[in-house]
């Protein structure tokens, strides 16, 4: 086994969760170049945490036909609208979800916003979070900004996020979500999870 590249904080798997974010049918459909790499990559760290005993979390956007969910006043919300979208698709059967595996409903960027999300991982005492998801921009910073304030240890792993504007996704990475949280390779979160 080989040595991680960086120092990274240890994990404890019961006080773990794994929160894949928005990796569901419309979303991938939306960026079909790199979805195949997206979702081998986010598969791998899904069997490397259920190998290890970290829970699990899926994590999608989704709407009521007509989107009553969505505030006239909410732009983001608004253009998620005019997409049409959100309302019949699924997560990524590539990702192997299993029948004990939650999946958390958000009617907004943010995974917490609105949602029983963090109730049900104080319930399980976990502390820290390794978090993935579409597109770096969205649900990662909203997410990420939100458990940072409460609290959490938070890992993210760049290779298992994505956003059209790459110049962001860097930046993001080399920013805020450096200042939040241990950034990792896939490399290293499989060790992590080794």
């Amino acid at each position: 086994m080989g040595t991680p590249s960086l120092q990274i904080p240890a994990i404890t798997p019961a006080r773990t969760a794994l929160i894949v974010m928005h990796y569901q049918t419309d979303i991938l459909g939306l960026f079909p170049s790199v979805a195949p790499s997206l979702l081998a990559n986010t598969r791998k760290l899904c069997d490397a945490a259920r190998a290890k005993g970290v829970g699990v979390v899926f994590a999608n956007l989704r709407f009521s036909a007509g989107y009553p969910e969505v505030s006239p006043s909410n732009k983001n919300g608004q253009g998620i609208k005019r997409l049409g979208l959100f309302i019949d698709d699924r997560t990524a059967p590539e990702l192997g979800q299993q029948a004990d595996e939650p999946l958390i409903i958000a009617h907004r960027a943010s995974v917490f916003f609105g949602t029983g999300l963090e109730a049900r991982l104080s319930e399980r005492g976990v502390d820290s979070l390794i978090m993935v998801g579409i597109a770096s921009t969205g649900v990662v910073l909203s997410s990420v900004a939100y458990a940072s304030d409460a609290d959490f240890r938070l890992y993210t792993v760049k290779d298992c996020c994505y956003d059209p504007d790459q110049v962001v996704h860097e930046h993001l990475f080399s920013t805020a979500f450096d200042s939040r949280t241990t950034v990792l390779s896939l490399a290293d979160a499989l060790l992590l999870l080794a």
